[in-house]
């Protein structure tokens, strides 16, 4: 999965903020701009595992269309940060499942194109139908 970022621009003496505007509260920092998204998505999957562990479904993330007129972040840089859902589990369970390979194919295609591992795509649509069963 990927969520939208809001970087603030750094200077000699401050570090590049990120702010995660579909996680209030999750925020970041880094003294280059490869540090502050990398940062982001490590705070984010922090962010992330608390809300699962409190029972919390973690939230979709938006378009950046959809974000980039908000007020207050006018001269801010906007990025993709990449999470791996699957990495939240404290323990990963192998399982074999058999699907048409035409679906897999497709499964695969989005999971890349959406920087997403196959089984983080799979772990995080199964959580997305159970919640809105």
């Amino acid at each position: 999965m990927r969520y939208p970022i809001a970087i603030e621009p750094g200077s000699g003496t401050t570090a590049y903020g990120v702010v995660v505007p579909d996680l209030p509260g999750c925020f970041s920092a880094g003294d280059t701009l490869d540090e502050a998204v990398a940062n982001a998505e490590e705070a984010i999957l922090l962010f992330l595992e608390d809300a699962i562990e409190g029972g919390k479904m973690p939230p979709k993330a938006s378009s950046l269309e959809a974000l980039r007129s908000r007020v207050g972040y006018e001269g801010w840089t906007w990025a993709l940060a990449s999470v791996d859902l699957s990495k939240l589990s404290t323990k990963a369970v192998r399982v074999n499942i058999t699907v048409p390979d035409r679906l897999l194919s497709a499964i695969d295609a989005y999971a890349e194109r959406h920087g997403e591992t196959r089984s983080g795509f799979l772990a995080r649509a199964a959580m997305e139908a159970m919640e809105a069963a």
